[in-house]
């Protein structure tokens, strides 16, 4: 009688099995450095990780067994990158909920580079740091974006990325406009398709330009003037 009112949810041993593979703390180190949207060889993932090739390796293969990755090969190199965004949004949502690192920096390089992140990096495939929200909270004040019942672009704004050049290509369950908690500043900027043609155009136009070994991105001097221009956006919020 109580099974039949309690059927068991066959998702759950899935679900188990999903948080057991990212719960090792060298697979979240692998999953946490390809948010930067690129494929990365097992060698970099290993010094990146702080273990040995074979160590990495192993892993590697459970997590693209599990599906959060992908790899392809190059003659000798194998490359391996996050599956696809929707892996890309797991990973970064489950980091949001721990926050940033609580141990202060050791050195004036992680300092600087842990200051970089904050400023304005890629969150796999859309900008976030204070350059995510700065864009994000200028494209609501100029009622493209609403945020009231949940992140979704207005007519005007889809509008507004055409104009600009910006194509919106939607291809598969990717919504138009998501909400992503970024996990410096503790509040949502835009994801999605519109978030990710956004970046995808900053990075191809020289408006921002990656700095560092990480997912840092710096806006040009190009990029101030372009967003100053469209989206009114003071360019000491972004330096």
């Amino acid at each position: 009688m109580l099974d039949h009112m309690n059927p068991r949810d066959p998702r759950a041993p899935q679900l188990a099995a999903l948080a057991a593979l990212i719960a090792d703390e060298t697979r979240a180190r692998c999953l946490l450095a390809l948010l930067d949207g690129r494929a990365w060889t097992a060698g970099e993932l290993a010094r990146h990780a702080g273990v040995a090739a074979s160590t990495v390796s192993e892993h590697l293969g459970k997590l693209v067994t599990g599906g959060l990755i992908t790899e392809e090969r190059q003659g000798r190199h194998r490359y391996v990158r996050l599956a696809d965004a929707s892996a890309a949004q797991l990973v970064e949502d489950l980091a949001a909920r721990v926050g940033p690192a609580v141990r202060p920096p050791r050195t004036l390089r992680e300092a600087g580079a842990g200051s970089a992140m904050a400023r304005g990096r890629t969150c796999y495939d859309h900008l976030a740091g204070r350059l995510g929200i700065a864009v994000t909270d200028a494209l609501t004040a100029h009622g493209l974006l609403r945020q009231d019942t949940g992140f979704a672009l207005t007519d005007p704004g889809v509008e507004w990325f055409g104009s600009t050049g910006i194509p919106l290509t939607r291809t598969g369950r990717r919504p138009l406009a998501r909400g992503c908690l970024d996990w410096t500043e503790r509040r949502p900027h835009l994801g999605g398709v519109a978030g990710a043609a956004l970046c995808r155009h900053a990075l191809d136009t020289g408006w921002c330009v990656r700095i560092g070994s990480e997912r840092a991105v710096k806006v040009t001097a190009e990029g101030e003037q372009a967003l100053a221009g469209l989206l009114g956006i003071d360019a000491e919020s972004l330096r």
